[in-house]
């Protein structure tokens, strides 16, 4: 084949130097108003204008390069005896002419010829490939043939079967995938739950929204709206371009969105920034100024060649691939703070590295940023839960207080919780308080009233002995079995002593002795009354000529009664501690606010049987005083016992509804209330009258008036 001697299609644009190695690029700093086909003329032999437009700041990558090899060919260190070289041209952001000059690259030196070298042959080693992802792509599938290595400086989303294919591509950034999560880590450290996405509209957008989007949704966080971009404006269509910037600037000017995400390349920043200006070129509506911007490193990225290849660069940095053939490294995270002159200062807030220590992966240093608000609706506030709003996506939601018993200590809890058992929620259900621990104590007001009481009985009561030992030979101390009196007075003294268990805080001792004790002591003292009465009634019987009762009357009737009664009862105590003893718990549950310490009685049974029994003694003498009330009164406690028991009796049957509808120290409370007050009956009723007798009327305690009133 015959080599052309004019180019068909000249590319306005190259840079050119000579060398025994070269080194091709394809830059991204130009680019034309395209115009579109409509087919009713021929194609235009030029594919370019006479207006192109300039992107200033990306001529710094081609003076890298230009510079990098300079410094190369001048160090006689680095490559002896050889001389690089560089052949750049343009993509101009279109695919034809991208297609177009990768063959430029690989086959021209003065003229055109594709698939054929013409003229001095031109050693090209590598391509270096601009910032856009599709600049990058379109050279591979020619590149590919030839096993030219194509590198990439500009980051971009690539499927793992391209990689694949492309088995001569390099990639000089890190993994797109790592950008992700930091983006991620970004929008939950600042809590930005609501946000914008500006995408390209072309494959790489696409796989960008994909991906963003499910990682968004796995997070917590939603879209406030999805903004397509062109690539490259179509001024010859004015009426779609002034419908495309009022499409733009509705998302800008969103109210609730405060944080956008930009993906592309640096020619999607430019559109934004025209659109921000040919709507509000003065900077009146002053919202889009307040944005917190999002990019990807697409938009401005300079990076400082092989898979396998381990060096360090001028700077010290150490340079190596991965076996995906990206370089290993992290990302920075920058702040561009722009000014109202259009300045900006571009300033390091913080670092991605995916080989760092977990914790350490993400760091940002917030003191350096100012934080807006990102949201599609105010927090949800400690004491309160989301709600979902019907019809609208999660991030969008209402309030509504937490239920009673429940607490929500974070903002935009979706569920709130109990605190643990040891605690319970503060007024505002915004935190949780320690219970306090509560019992029935000495200290308290209530104790000590109580402790006060059962002393002061006991003492009543030893005075009352002691008064009936002092006059033991006194005919109303004899009338009725002296020793009787003496077990009724003791049995009550005990009574009395019984009710201190229940006070201060149980243990595994108390709590085994306090039931029992009470209920034996109690059914000693009730079996001693039963003793006196069934004494009374048998005696009178015994007096009626011809009676066989008399042999029974006596000491051991009275033993044949108290005994007997009390040893059941210590029986049912006996199997209830061998069987189901009691024991000291704590009660977490029965107040909102207080850790009740109680005695678990083991068995409830058993506790209804102790207090039945002793019920039942109670209902025996009753009856059987109720039956000897009229004897003569000289000789009889009959009627002094019968109201003894019926006030017994009222007390322990007000005693159930009012134990079972207490807690904790105020249950207790009842229960020593109640030993204390039927005790007390007992002693009042029976022994009162005696005591005034033998104290204050002693002229009555004598024989002969006994029998007076006796014949009365």
């Amino acid at each position: 084949m015959r080599c052309p001697e004019t180019e068909t299609f000249p590319v306005p644009h190259e840079w050119y130097q000579s060398g025994g190695l070269i080194i091709g690029g394809i830059a991204s700093q130009f680019y034309y108003c395209i115009i579109e086909d409509l087919f009713k003329e021929n194609p235009s032999q030029n594919l370019f204008d006479d207006n192109p437009h300039m992107v200033t700041k990306f001529y710094q990558h081609i003076l890298a390069l230009a510079f990098a090899v300079k410094v190369i060919n001048e160090n006689p260190n680095l490559l002896p005896n050889v001389t690089l070289g560089f052949h750049i041209y343009d993509s101009y952001y279109d695919a034809r002419i991208t297609y177009r000059n990768t063959l430029d690259l690989l086959f021209k030196m003065h003229r055109f010829a594709p698939n054929y070298k013409c003229d001095s042959q031109k050693n090209l080693i590598a391509i270096i490939r601009g910032l856009s992802s599709d600049t990058s792509f379109h050279m591979a599938d020619t590149l590919r043939i030839y096993k030219i290595p194509q590198i990439a400086y500009g980051s971009f989303p690539q499927e793992e079967s391209e990689i694949d294919n492309f088995l001569s591509f390099y990639r000089m950034v890190p993994n797109e995938a790592h950008q992700y999560m930091a983006i991620i880590n970004l929008l939950q450290r600042f809590g930005w739950t609501w946000v914008g996405l500006f995408v390209t509209d072309d494959e790489g957008g696409e796989n960008f929204l994909q991906t963003l989007e499910q990682l968004l949704y796995q997070h917590g966080i939603c879209s406030a709206f999805t903004q397509r971009i062109e690539k490259v404006a179509r001024f010859d269509m004015l009426g779609e371009f002034f419908e495309l910037l009022d499409r733009y600037y509705v998302g800008l000017t969103n109210d609730k969105a405060n944080a956008f995400i930009v993906y592309g390349d640096s020619q999607t920043l430019t559109w934004l920034r025209s659109v921000i200006f040919l709507r509000d070129p003065e900077n009146k509506e002053s919202l889009t100024l307040r944005k917190v911007w999002i990019m990807t490193t697409q938009i401005d990225f300079l990076h400082y060649f092989l898979q396998d290849i381990l060096f360090n660069n001028s700077a010290g940095e150490t340079i190596s691939f991965n076996e995906k053939r990206e370089m290993r490294g992290g990302l920075d995270i920058t702040n561009m703070i722009t000014f109202l002159n259009k300045s900006f200062f571009r300033m390091k807030v913080g670092c991605v590295d995916p080989d760092a220590l977990e914790g350490e992966a993400f760091i940002i240093h917030e003191d350096m940023i100012v934080i807006p608000l990102s949201l599609c609706n105010d927090h949800c506030h400690p004491g309160n839960q989301k709600k979902k709003k019907e019809g609208e996506k999660f991030c969008c939601y209402g309030c509504v207080p937490c239920p009673e018993g429940e607490i929500s200590n974070h903002d935009d809890m979706n569920d709130c919780f109990r605190c643990p058992n040891a605690q319970y929620p503060n007024k505002n259900k915004t935190a949780c308080t320690e219970k306090k621990i509560t019992f029935l104590s000495y200290e308290e007001p209530l104790g000590i009233s109580l402790a006060s009481f059962a002393l002061s009985l006991f003492l009543f009561t030893a005075l009352v002995l002691g008064t009936f030992i002092m006059y033991k030979d006194t005919p109303i101390v004899k009338a009725n079995n002296r020793d009787l009196t003496y077990s009724l007075l003791v049995s009550l003294l005990l009574c009395f002593l019984s009710s201190l268990l229940f006070l201060g805080e149980p243990s595994k001792v108390s709590c085994l002795l306090r039931q029992p004790t009470f209920g034996i002591f109690f059914s000693m003292a009730v079996s001693c009354v039963l003793a006196k009465t069934v004494t009374v009634v048998l005696a009178f019987m015994a007096t009626k000529p011809g009676s066989k009762l008399r042999k029974w009357v006596g000491k051991s009737l009275a033993y044949s009664v108290v005994i007997p009664c009390s040893l059941i009862q210590s029986i049912i105590c006996t199997v209830w501690l061998m069987t189901s003893p009691p024991f000291p718990e704590l009660d977490m549950h029965s107040l909102t606010e207080e850790i009740i310490v109680q005695c678990n009685e083991g068995s409830v049974t058993m506790f209804y049987c102790v207090l039945g029994y002793m019920f039942l003694l109670a209902i025996a003498s009753f009856v059987a005083a109720f039956a000897a009330r009229k004897l003569p009164d000289s000789f009889n406690e009959a009627k002094f016992i019968t109201f003894s028991m019926l006030l017994f009796c009222s007390v322990w049957l007000s005693f159930f509804p009012a134990y079972l509808s207490t807690r904790g120290k105020h249950m207790v409370a009842v229960e020593i209330f109640s030993i204390l007050s039927s005790s007390a009956g007992l002693l009042g009723c029976i022994f009162a009258t005696k005591c005034y007798i033998i104290i204050l009327r002693p002229e009555l305690n004598n024989r002969e008036q006994l029998i007076k009133k006796c014949t009365k």
